[in-house]
C-alpha cells in the first residue's frame, strides 16, 4: 500500500484523492455518462464506460467500441507498454480535414487483470475539443504523455505537473 505523503491535502466531503488511488490500478464502472467531442462531432457516448484509477494520476476512461465512431478513428503504428495493462494501440482522429494525432488508444490483448478493458477506447482530453463526465467538463492531464481526465471532484497534485518526473 502507498503512503500517502504528508503535504498532500486530504480530501474534502464528495471529493476524492487522487493519492488514494491505488497501484497497481483497479478498473472501475462509471455511473455518469461519458462524451467526447472533435470538430464539432460526437466521436464517442457511453453509460457504459469503465475507468482505470492508479496512484497520482486522474482516471483515464475506457469506453465501450460500440459507443465510439470507429469510423473517424485512423490506425497509427505507434505503440506504448505498460507495466500493467499490456501494450496499447493508438488512433489519430480525422474528421472533415481536421486530424488529431495519437488522439485515441486501446489494449487489444491486455494482461488478465484487465481483460475487462479489452479493446475499450480512450480517449486523451488534450487532443480532443471537449471532454465531459455527467455535466462537468475535463480538464486534461498535465504533461503531453498523460490522458488523465480532471473532474471537479479530483484533489492532486497529479502526475505530470512540474516536479512530477520522479513519482
Amino acid at each position: 500500500m502507498r503512503v500517502r505523503p504528508a503535504n498532500i491535502p486530504r480530501p474534502g466531503p464528495g471529493q476524492e484523492s487522487v493519492w488514494d488511488y491505488p497501484r497497481p490500478p483497479r478498473v472501475e464502472a462509471v455511473a455518469r455518462t461519458i462524451r467526447v467531442e472533435f470538430a464539432e462531432e460526437v466521436v464517442a457516448e457511453s453509460g457504459r464506460a469503465l475507468r482505470v484509477v492508479e496512484t497520482a494520476s486522474p482516471p483515464v476512461y475506457y469506453i465501450p467500441p460500440d459507443d465510439v465512431r470507429r469510423d473517424l478513428l485512423v490506425p497509427e503504428v505507434h505503440e506504448t507498454f505498460c507495466e500493467w495493462k499490456g501494450i496499447a494501440r493508438y488512433w489519430s482522429l480525422r474528421v472533415d480535414g481536421r486530424t488529431a494525432k495519437g488522439a485515441a488508444w486501446s489494449y487489444p490483448d491486455p494482461d488478465p487483470e484487465f481483460a475487462s478493458i479489452r479493446d475499450h477506447i480512450a480517449f486523451h482530453p488534450g487532443r480532443v475539443d471537449a471532454c465531459t463526465v455527467g455535466d462537468d467538463r475535463v480538464i486534461p492531464q498535465p504533461g503531453e504523455y498523460y490522458g488523465g481526465w480532471i473532474t471537479p471532484e479530483l484533489v492532486g497534485p497529479f502526475k505530470g505537473e512540474p516536479g512530477s518526473e520522479g513519482w
